[in-house]
C-alpha cells in the first residue's frame, strides 16, 4: 500500500535490477572508465614482473646443461641418456664442466670471490649444488610363483609407503644415510611418480677435482642401486646484470620397467623486487592495485546487501566475485613470497659452503605468477560486460543464451562418441603409440586430429586393420558430422537473432550510440560542429510523408501512422527498459489507461492490415481465375 501511495503521489518505487536508460548508461560509462584505469594499472604491474631476459637466461642454461654432449659421444647428452652408465658419464663430464668456471678463456684467473664459480662468466653459483636420490625397498611387490626361482627380488614403483629409509653402502657419509624430508619443501611431480623431499643427499665441493673424485667414488661403490627411483640435481645461480635468479633442477627417473627418463626445470625469477627506479613504479602500481581492490570489494558488498539473492542470478556478478577472489589470492601470494624472501635470503647467502635451497622460493613465486596470469585473463574477459550493450555484442550474447540448451544436448552426444573413440584408441594403440600411451593423452591426441595434427603412420603401424578404420570413421563422424552440426546450431540461432534485431526486437540500449552522442555534444560545445536543428527532423518527417503520398496512401492513413509513431515513441521512452524483468511493478490508473488505449490502437491496426491482406488475396485469386 505504501508503494501504491507513492505511485499516486507521483513518486517512484526503489528499483531492484531495473534502471532507467539514461541513468544506466551514465553509470556504465563511469564504471567502464574506472575499470579501464584499473586494467591499465594491472597490465603495468604484470608486465613489470616478467622480463625478456628470463627466457634468454633459461635458454643459455638449458643449452649448457641439457645439450652439451658427453665426451667421445656426440649423440649422448642429458636429454638422451637412458642408462646408468650414460648418467655417470654426464655427471663426470658436461655437468662438471658446466658448474665450474674459474678462469677466462685464456686460462687467466678471472676473479677471486670466495672461490665461487661464475657460469658463463656472468652467473654466480650460489652455494654448492646438491644431489639426492630416493629409493624403494626390496619385496615391495610380489613375484609370481612360477618365476620365484628365477627372480627373488622385486622393487615396485615409488610411493611414500614404499620408500627405503635404511642406510646402505659405506654408511659413513651423508650420501649413504637417509635424511628426513623437510615439511615446508614442495613435492616434485615427475613423469613416473610424485616424489617428496629428503632421501640420500650429498653436496658437491667448491673444488672441481674434489667433486670429480666424489663422483668416481660413488660410481665405484654403486651409489645407484636397483631400488633407486629418482635422482635430483639442484643448484641456483644469480645474474646481477639483469637481477635474476635461475633455479635449476635436473631430474633422472628410474622407472620399475628399467632404463631412465630425464626431465628438467629452469625457473628464472626476480626475487629482489625493488632495486631500480622502474621497480618503484611497479611498487606504486601494486599500492594502486590494492586501493582498487578495496573499492571494488566495497562496491560488490553494497550490491550484495542491496540485491541479496537476486545478485547471484547474473553471470557477470559471478565473474566479478571470481575476479575479486583471484585478486585476493594474488595479494596473499605476493605478501607470502616477500616475507619468505626477507626471512630466508640472508641465511641462504650467508654460508657459501652449503646448498642454498632457492627452489622453495622459486616454486611459490612461479605459483604467484600463474595466479596473476589467470587474474589478468579474467580481467580482460570482464570488458565484455561493458561492451555487451553494443548491437554486435548483444547479438552474440543473445545467440549463445538462446542456443545453450541445444549445445548442451549436442555436447552430451559429442562427448559420448569422443570418449568412446578415445578409449578405443588407448586400448588398441596405447602400448605402441606415444600419443595414446594414456587415456588422457588419447583425448588430447583426438583434439589434435580434429585440428589436423596427427600421426597416421604410427597408428597404421600399430594396427594395420583397426588403425585406418579408427582414423577414417573418427574423421567422418566427429569432424564432418558432429562439428558441422555444432556450427549449424549456432548459425541457425544467429540467423534468428539477426532477423529479430532487423525488425526491431532488440534492446534499445546502445553504449556506442551514447558515446557517439556525447562526442557530438562535446564537438558542438567546442563549436567544432554545427548543432542539429529541429527543422531537419521535421523536414525528414515531411519527406517521409511526401513519399507515402506518392505511393498512394491517403491523408487519414498518413496522419494515423504519424500519430501511432509519436505515441509509440513516447510510451517506449517512458516504459522501455534494457532488461526484461520477471517481477511485477505497480502502475497508476492513468498509466494503465494509456497502455490499454495503445493496445486497442494496435488491435485496430492489425485488423486493418488483415483486411488489406484479404483484399489483396482476393484480387490475386480473381486474376488467376
Amino acid at each position: 500500500m505504501a508503494e501504491a501511495s507513492r505511485w499516486h503521489r507521483g513518486g517512484a518505487p526503489k528499483p531492484k535490477l531495473h534502471y532507467r536508460k539514461e541513468v544506466e548508461i551514465r553509470t556504465t560509462l563511469q564504471e567502464l572508465s574506472l575499470y579501464f584505469i584499473f586494467l591499465i594499472n594491472l597490465c603495468i604491474l604484470t608486465f613489470g614482473m616478467v622480463n625478456p631476459h628470463m627466457y634468454y637466461l633459461n635458454k643459455v642454461m638449458s643449452s649448457l646443461f641439457l645439450d652439451t654432449s658427453v665426451p667421445g659421444d656426440e649423440r649422448t647428452n642429458f636429454k638422451s641418456i637412458r642408462s646408468i652408465t650414460d648418467f655417470w658419464k654426464f655427471m663426470e663430464g658436461p655437468l662438471l664442466e658446466g658448474l665450474y668456471w674459474d678462469a677466462w678463456y685464456t686460462n687467466k684467473t678471472l676473479y677471486n670471490l670466495k672461490n665461487s664459480s661464475r657460469i658463463y662468466y656472468e652467473n654466480i653459483l650460489l652455494g654448492v649444488p646438491r644431489v639426492r636420490q630416493l629409493k624403494v625397498r626390496n619385496n615391495t611387490c610380489k613375484v609370481y610363483s612360477s618365476f620365484q626361482s628365477l627372480m627373488s627380488e622385486c622393487y615396485d614403483k615409488y610411493t611414500s609407503s614404499n620408500e627405503d629409509t635404511s642406510d646402505f653402502g659405506l654408511k659413513q657419509e651423508t650420501e649413504w644415510k637417509y635424511s628426513t624430508p623437510n615439511s615446508s619443501s614442495p613435492w616434485h611431480w615427475g613423469f613416473v611418480g610424485v616424489y617428496r623431499n629428503g632421501g640420500f643427499i650429498f653436496t658437491l665441493s667448491k673444488s672441481k677435482s674434489d667433486t670429480k673424485n666424489k663422483f668416481i667414488n660413488l660410481r665405484l661403490n654403486s651409489w645407484i642401486t636397483r631400488g633407486t627411483r629418482v635422482i635430483f640435481i639442484d643448484f641456483s645461480l644469480y645474474n646481477a646484470n639483469v637481477n635474476l635468479f635461475c633455479i635449476i633442477r635436473l631430474v633422472a627417473e628410474f622407472p620399475a620397467t628399467g632404463g631412465m627418463i630425464t626431465s628438467w626445470q629452469f625457473y628464472s625469477v626476480k626475487l629482489l623486487r625493488y632495486v631500480s627506479h622502474y621497480d618503484y613504479i611497479i611498487a606504486s602500481c601494486e599500492i594502486t592495485f590494492c586501493i582498487f581492490l578495496i573499492v571494488f570489494t566495497t562496491q560488490e558488498a553494497q550490491k550484495i546487501r542491496e540485491f541479496k539473492s537476486a545478485y547471484f542470478k547474473s553471470v557477470w556478478n559471478w565473474l566479478e566475485l571470481l575476479l575479486l577472489v583471484l585478486c585476493f589470492v594474488a595479494v596473499s601470494f605476493n605478501i607470502y613470497c616477500n616475507i619468505q624472501i626477507f626471512l630466508l635470503l640472508e641465511d641462504l647467502l650467508k654460508n657459501t659452503e652449503k646448498y642454498s635451497d632457492f627452489y622453495f622460493l622459486a616454486y611459490w613465486y612461479i605459483y604467484y605468477n600463474n595466479i596473476i596470469a589467470i587474474t589478468i585473463f579474467f580481467a580482460w574477459i570482464k570488458i565484455f560486460k561493458f561492451i555487451s550493450f553494443n548491437k554486435t555484442m548483444s547479438q552474440l550474447s543473445t545467440t549463445l543464451s538462446r542456443c545453450l540448451k541445444d549445445i548442451v544436448g549436442f555436447a552430451i552426444m559429442f562427448f559420448i562418441i569422443f570418449f568412446a573413440y578415445a578409449q578405443l584408441g588407448f586400448l588398441v594403440f596405447g602400448s605402441q603409440v606415444d600419443d595414446f600411451s594414456t587415456f588422457q593423452n588419447a583425448i588430447f591426441a583426438q583434439f589434435r586430429i580434429v585440428l589436423g595434427d596427427f600421426n597416421f603412420a604410427g597408428i597404421q603401424q600399430a594396427n594395420r586393420i583397426l588403425g585406418p578404420i579408427y582414423f577414417i570413421t573418427f574423421i567422418f563422424f566427429v569432424f564432418f558430422v558432429l562439428l558441422n552440426m555444432f556450427l549449424a546450431i549456432i548459425n541457425d540461432t544467429y540467423s534468428e537473432v539477426k532477423a529479430d534485431y532487423s525488425i526491431g526486437r532488440r534492446p534499445d540500449f546502445e553504449l556506442g550510440e551514447m558515446i557517439k552522442k556525447s562526442y557530438n555534444n562535446a564537438l558542438e560545445k567546442l563549436r567544432l560542429k554545427k548543432p542539429q536543428k529541429d527543422g531537419d527532423d521535421k523536414g525528414m518527417k515531411g519527406d517521409l510523408a511526401e513519399q507515402a503520398r506518392r505511393e498512394g496512401f491517403d491523408e487519414n492513413e498518413i496522419q494515423s501512422a504519424e500519430h501511432m509513431k509519436k505515441w509509440k515513441e513516447r510510451l517506449e521512452k517512458k516504459y522501455y527498459s534494457s532488461e526484461i524483468q520477471d517481477d511485477y511493478q505497480l502502475v497508476t490508473q492513468q498509466e494503465f489507461r494509456e497502455l490499454f488505449l495503445y493496445a486497442v490502437e494496435l488491435e485496430k491496426e492489425l485488423h486493418y492490415v488483415s483486411l488489406k491482406l484479404n483484399r489483396v488475396m482476393r484480387r490475386i485469386s480473381a486474376l488467376q481465375n
